[in-house]
């Protein structure tokens, strides 16, 4: 196998990720670039536009799909509401929110003509309940009518609109394999101007456990309604640059009906490999001096060979499917994407992949979370060589986010149960 991590006389880095092949070349000089500076002068925020900033606020709450749950924390209490009616949203102020995506990656017809899928009895019900009420019944018409002009559908203007094409779009708006965990806040509490947006790392270290916790829920959820999905792909986008619609915290969890090329790669590997995670994971980072933090089931470190300089998460003692892992193995996972997040800070554009082992799958294959520094622009030269050129090598990843992480673990903004460095 070819090594890894190569540095050549004149200080260039080459890399070859362990796992997935692929090369990335690491110039020298670039690694002192500055990272999450905002780029333009801060603008006020209106009071006026309090919770409303953007189709995610929960103060808009009527401009996303019905909501399938929340998660409400009450004083000491968090709790999950699920099967809400249009006239009980405002009730409640949700921490997360679980809904479907507006314009799926995968749509319900495709499910339904590729595979015969049909919807759940469960989410027959929630649609026929919702849409028994003025406000629920309004609330469906009005998103019926966008996804019908995205399309160029006819009578996507009609007053009323067609029964039938109310029913037609309210099956896959209730029926949808691809769905978002919403973050309540656009801005951090008691914000000023519109640079001091709310993140993974502004989360408390609490908020992330529920908000991962919520997020792993609705995975298995997915898998255990749609029998035709082969994967569940878990992503967060986090800043235009990054993909995201709007700059509000938010994770998209999608069913496909394939492992994808890379995951069946892993998969014929660990059978002649299985401990290919752990060698080429912690037991590798720690050799090469690239790990960030720790906690007592999973390790954060400095990722080699990703296209971007990247910091990754495994957990350490536990192979199964996410929901399958205990309470504490959850929290360590989180703490640890949180302590990542936080490191990297608000500005930086990022995104955040999730692999796991699907159901389906009998090899040993951990729980493994990447964040993705956003900070160059593929071109030409990686398209035609597959070769990347990443401006910060690993180990000058791993000093920046170890020496904020120090920083931010001695104002309490992580969890103590992270050991860093």
């Amino acid at each position: 196998m070819i090594e890894p991590l190569t540095r050549l006389p004149d200080g260039t880095i080459k890399q070859v990720n362990p796992i997935t092949g692929t090369k990335v070349w690491t110039l020298p000089g670039r690694a002192a670039r500055p990272l999450g500076q905002l780029d333009r002068h801060p603008l006020p925020i209106d009071p006026d536009d309090h919770d409303r900033h953007c189709a995610f606020c929960w103060a808009r709450m009527r401009e996303t799909t019905p909501e399938i749950a929340r998660l409400v924390h009450d004083g000491a209490v968090w709790h999950e509401n699920r099967d809400l009616l249009a006239e009980d949203l405002d009730r409640t102020a949700p921490q997360f929110r679980l809904i479907p995506n507006l314009f799926e990656i995968l749509s319900y017809d495709y499910w339904h003509l590729a595979h015969g899928w049909e919807p759940t009895a469960a989410s027959r019900a929630r649609r026929t309940a919702y849409l028994s009420t003025p406000g629920g019944r309004e609330h469906v018409t009005a998103l019926a009518r966008i996804r019908m002009r995205s399309r160029g559908t006819p009578g996507a203007d009609a007053e009323p609109l067609a029964e039938d094409d109310l029913e037609r779009e309210a099956v896959g708006l209730f029926a949808g394999n691809h769905q978002v965990v919403i973050s309540r806040r656009h801005y951090v509490d008691g914000a000023t101007d519109d640079s001091q947006l709310a993140g993974s790392g502004t989360l408390s270290p609490e908020e992330h456990w529920r908000y991962t916790e919520f997020t792993i829920r609705a995975m298995r959820d997915l898998y255990r309604d749609n029998e035709c999905a082969r994967y569940v792909s878990v992503f967060q986008n986090w800043l235009a640059p990054a993909g995201a619609s709007f700059d509000h915290l938010h994770k998209q969890v999608v069913a496909i009906d394939e492992l994808g090329a890379q995951k069946e790669r892993e998969v014929e590997r660990l059978r002649t490999e299985p401990d290919m995670f752990a060698r080429w994971g912690a037991e590798y980072a720690a050799s090469q001096g690239l790990v960030v933090a720790r906690t007592e089931h999973a390790v954060a470190f400095a990722g080699v060979g990703h296209r971007y300089p990247a910091l990754v998460v495994h957990v350490t003692d536990g192979d199964g499917c996410p929901w399958e892992l205990d309470e504490e193995q959850v929290r360590d996972f989180s703490d640890l994407v949180h302590a990542c997040h936080a490191a990297t800070g608000v500005h930086v554009p990022s995104n955040e992949e999730w692999h796991h082992r699907p159901p389906d799958v009998d090899v040993p294959m951990p729980l493994r979370a990447v964040v993705k520094w956003r900070i160059s622009t593929l071109a030409g030269f990686e398209g035609g060589t597959k070769i990347y050129v990443n401006t910060i090598d690993p180990w000058s990843v791993r000093d920046r986010a170890v020496t904020r992480l120090r920083r931010l673990a001695a104002d309490g903004l992580v969890s103590d149960r992270v050991e860093i460095g």
